[in-house]
């Protein structure tokens, strides 16, 4: 306790000893009417605990932020919450596969079953057509290759296969095979003729 609270602890302790002795005094004194001693006039005072109440400082009321604090985590809650929605709603674009490039020329190899004579041979793209052992006349339409995302690589060509007979007088043309050859899958269209055969073996620029 500092030197100013004992002081007014003292001071109390002084005034509340002498307030019992004039008490004292009043009882012991007949002229003192017994109404004054019943009823004394105005509220008691405790000299001690006013100046206790002296000495013990205010308490300052401690703010309640705690409903604000949660509503602020609820909102920021449900922000997040709206996001992951949205970004989980969003469809992803599918990613757009590059076109395949297209080559001016064809290689071709041609073979006679007969003779076994075979010949590779090159025909340009919506040119002029070429023979083989002067009887095959091949045609090319278009010459593609893989895109360079695909995985497999991979060259088709669009080609007319046509025979024309030897020696006759009055020649005719007979298509044998009109379609998409395949380089690396050479079985899958094939020239079917008991003489000749033809595949695609890649494309050129």
């Amino acid at each position: 306790m500092t030197g100013r609270g004992r002081w007014w602890l003292g001071a109390a302790l002084v005034a509340f000893a002498g307030s019992a002795a004039e008490l004292a005094q009043a009882v012991q004194d007949p002229t003192v009417p017994a109404t004054a001693l019943a009823e004394p006039q105005g509220a008691p005072v405790d000299p001690v605990g006013a100046a206790l109440q002296e000495l013990t400082p205010p308490v300052a009321p401690v703010p309640n932020t705690a409903p604000a604090d949660v509503a602020a985590e609820v909102e920021a809650e449900a922000e997040v919450e709206e996001t992951e929605a949205a970004e989980v709603a969003q469809p992803e674009e599918p990613e757009v596969p590059q076109p395949r490039q297209r080559r001016p020329v064809v290689v071709v190899q041609a073979l006679d079953k007969i003779t076994a004579e075979t010949m590779r041979f090159e025909v340009e793209v919506g040119g002029r057509p070429v023979r083989f052992n002067n009887a095959l006349i091949v045609k090319a339409r278009a010459c593609e290759v893989s895109a360079a995302d695909e995985r497999d690589q991979e060259a088709a060509a669009h080609l007319e296969v046509s025979l024309q007979p030897r020696g006759a007088v009055q020649p005719q043309t007979r298509q044998l095979f009109r379609g998409w050859m395949f380089a690396s899958t050479p079985g899958l269209s094939t020239l079917d003729h008991p003489v000749y055969d033809a595949w695609v073996v890649g494309c050129r620029a």
